[in-house]
C-alpha cells in the first residue's frame, strides 16, 4: 500500500499504535469542523429569539463545553497526542430548524488539530441536545465533519476537495 494511503495508527503487522511524531518539525496547524443539530422549528425559534431553555443559555454553554472538550481530546481519543492549543473557538448559527456549530482550533505543534476541532463541535452538539431535550426528544445531530485543516506535511485540505495539495502535486508529476 502506498505510504500516503496507509493508516498511520496501524503498524505493518496490523497492530494499533500511537504514531511517533518525535522527529517532526513544529508548524502552525489549524482545523475547522462543523456539526449540524436538527432541533425542529419550535426549539430553533426559541433559540433564535431568547437563546435559552430552562437550563440556561444554550449556545454559550455549548461553546464553553466544546472548548473544554477540545482541550481534553487526548484523554478521550486513545491514540491522540496531547497538544498545547493556542486557541479554540466555537460559533453557533441558528437557522429555521437547525443549529449549526463551527469550531476553529490552532496550535504550533508536530501533529494536527483535526481531532480537537471535531471533538469540540461534537461535544458542543451533545450539550445542545442535553439542554434542549426537555423541549423535544427528537433532536438529531445530523452531521459532524472536518471543514478544513492547514499545516504539516500534507498542507491545506478543504472539504469537497478530492486531494490535498501534496497529493495534487504528486498527480501532476
Amino acid at each position: 500500500m502506498p505510504e500516503s494511503k496507509r493508516l498511520s495508527h496501524l503498524s505493518a503487522s496490523g497492530r494499533v499504535r500511537m504514531v511517533d511524531v518525535g522527529d517532526k518539525a513544529a508548524t502552525e496547524r489549524t482545523a475547522r469542523a462543523e456539526a449540524v443539530v436538527r432541533l425542529g422549528a419550535r426549539i430553533a425559534e426559541q433559540l433564535r429569539t431568547t437563546g435559552e431553555t430552562a437550563k440556561g443559555n444554550v449556545m454559550e454553554t455549548a461553546r464553553i463545553a466544546g472548548i473544554m472538550a477540545a482541550k481534553r481530546t487526548a484523554e478521550l481519543i486513545p491514540l491522540c497526542h496531547p497538544l498545547a492549543l493556542s486557541v479554540v473557538d466555537i460559533w453557533a448559527t441558528p437557522a429555521e430548524e437547525t443549529l449549526r456549530l463551527e469550531s476553529f482550533v490552532r496550535c504550533r505543534g508536530v501533529t494536527g488539530v483535526e481531532m480537537e476541532a471535531l471533538t469540540a463541535v461534537t461535544v458542543a452538539a451533545l450539550t445542545v441536545y442535553d439542554m434542549c431535550k426537555a423541549a423535544g426528544k427528537g433532536i438529531v445531530i445530523e452531521r459532524v465533519r472536518l471543514l478544513e485543516k492547514t499545516g504539516g506535511q500534507s498542507g491545506v485540505w478543504k472539504a469537497g476537495e478530492e486531494f490535498s495539495r501534496k497529493d495534487a502535486k504528486k498527480a501532476k508529476s
